[in-house]
C-alpha cells in the first residue's frame, strides 16, 4: 500500500510516500481501506518532535488520526461491524497512521458513518468532534443558560463545539475575524468578537466554561471571564499532573509538565476556577453519540478544502498556516 511517512522529529521536513505491507489485523480489529483522511495540528506537532515526551512514537511513523472509509476484514472477536462497513474513526495514539490507503483500527474506536454526510466529511469529524464532546460534556457538564467561550470560532474545533455548545443550550461566545461571522452566527454562536479589534477580556463576564486552544497569554486572560467555580478547559496546554499519571507518564515527565502547569493552576486556583488540559482519546461509544447528532442535522462538518492524497504535504502546510475555515481533508481513494 502507499503511505506517507515521517522518519525523523522535523518541523520542516517532508512527509514521505512509499510503499508498506497492508497492515495485518488482531482478533479485536477491523482494516479499513482508506477513502479519507483528516488532518489535524497534532500531526504537525507530532511530526517536529513536539510531543515526543508525552507521545513517544518509533520512527519511521506514518501520521494521520482521523480516517473515513471501508472495512475490508474483520477480526474474529469483533462483533459490532462486518466487511463492507462504512465506517469513520479517530484512530488511538500508538495506533495512528491514516495516511494510507489502509489501516488496521480496534473495533472500540470504530462508529459507523453517517449516511448523510460524504466520506470527506465523515473524515473531517473524529478528533475535533471528540475533543469537543469531552471537553463540553465529559469535563464541563455545561448544561442548558449556561455560558461558554469557545476560542478560534471558524477554526476545526471552534465550529464543531460551537453547534455542540448551541444544542446543550448554552449561550455561546467566540472569536473570529469578521469575515467569519456570518458563517459563525449560522453554526449558532450567540457573541461575536473580532479578535483584531476587540478584547474579549473587556466584552465577557461570568462565564461558566472556557474552552481553550490558544497560546498562555490568552488562557490567563481566560481565567480572567470565568465566574468563581467556573471551568478553563484547555486543549493546547499547559499539560497538567493529572494528565502525566493519566497516561502514566515517566517520573521526569510529571515534573516537568507540573512545572510547566504550576503557574497558570496557581492563577487559577486563586481566582477559585477550575483550570484543567484535556488530551482527547478516542472513543467509538462517543462518537456514535455524535453520529446521531449529525443524523439528525444537529452538527454539520465543516470542511474547508479537499486536497488530493499526493499533495499532503501542501495540505499540512495549510493547516500549520492556521487560516483554514473549518477542517483540511485529503481524499485517498
Amino acid at each position: 500500500m502507499k503511505a506517507f511517512i515521517i522518519q525523523k522529529y522535523d518541523k520542516k521536513g517532508a512527509l514521505k510516500l512509499t510503499d508498506l505491507p497492508v497492515p495485518i489485523i488482531k482478533e479485536d480489529e477491523v482494516l479499513v481501506e482508506i477513502h479519507a483522511g483528516g488532518l489535524n495540528l497534532l500531526d504537525a506537532k507530532i511530526k517536529s518532535g513536539e510531543f515526543k515526551l508525552i507521545l513517544p512514537y518509533k520512527l519511521p511513523l506514518i501520521l494521520g488520526h482521523d480516517v473515513a472509509g471501508i472495512i475490508t476484514q474483520v477480526g474474529t472477536k469483533v462483533i459490532q461491524f462486518k466487511v463492507g462497513d462504512e465506517i469513520y474513526a479517530r484512530v488511538a495514539d500508538f495506533n495512528i497512521g491514516t495516511f494510507a490507503e489502509y489501516i488496521a483500527i480496534k473495533e472500540d474506536d470504530v462508529a459507523l458513518k453517517p449516511s448523510n454526510i460524504t466520506m470527506e466529511e465523515a473524515a473531517s469529524v473524529p478528533l475535533v468532534a471528540l475533543t469537543a464532546w469531552q471537553s463540553l460534556v465529559e469535563k464541563a457538564n455545561l448544561k442548558k443558560g449556561q455560558k461558554v467561550f469557545i476560542q478560534a470560532g471558524s477554526g476545526g474545533e471552534g465550529t464543531i463545539a460551537i453547534q455542540l455548545a448551541k444544542h446543550l443550550g448554552a449561550t455561546v461566545a467566540t472569536t473570529a475575524s469578521e469575515k467569519s461571522f456570518a458563517m459563525l452566527k449560522e453554526l449558532g454562536a450567540d457573541v461575536l468578537i473580532d479578535y483584531k479589534k476587540e478584547d474579549f477580556e473587556v466584552i465577557l463576564k461570568d462565564y461558566d466554561v472556557v474552552l481553550n486552544s490558544q497560546d498562555t497569554k490568552t488562557l490567563e486572560k481566560s481565567l480572567r471571564i470565568l465566574k468563581p467555580g467556573g471551568k478553563a478547559i484547555s486543549i493546547s496546554g499547559p499539560p497538567t499532573p493529572d494528565f502525566a499519571k493519566a497516561i502514566g507518564a515517566r517520573r521526569f515527565v510529571k515534573i516537568a509538565l507540573s512545572l510547566l502547569s504550576y503557574g497558570i493552576r496557581k492563577r487559577a486556583k486563586k481566582i477559585e476556577v477550575d483550570y484543567s488540559f484535556l488530551f482527547m482519546r478516542a472513543d467509538g461509544k462517543q462518537l456514535q453519540e455524535i453520529s446521531k447528532l449529525i443524523k439528525q442535522n444537529v452538527i454539520r462538518p465543516v470542511v474547508d478544502k479537499v486536497f488530493p492524497f499526493d499533495r499532503i504535504n501542501e495540505a499540512l502546510e495549510y493547516v500549520e498556516t492556521g487560516r483554514a475555515k473549518g477542517k483540511v481533508v485529503v481524499k485517498i481513494k
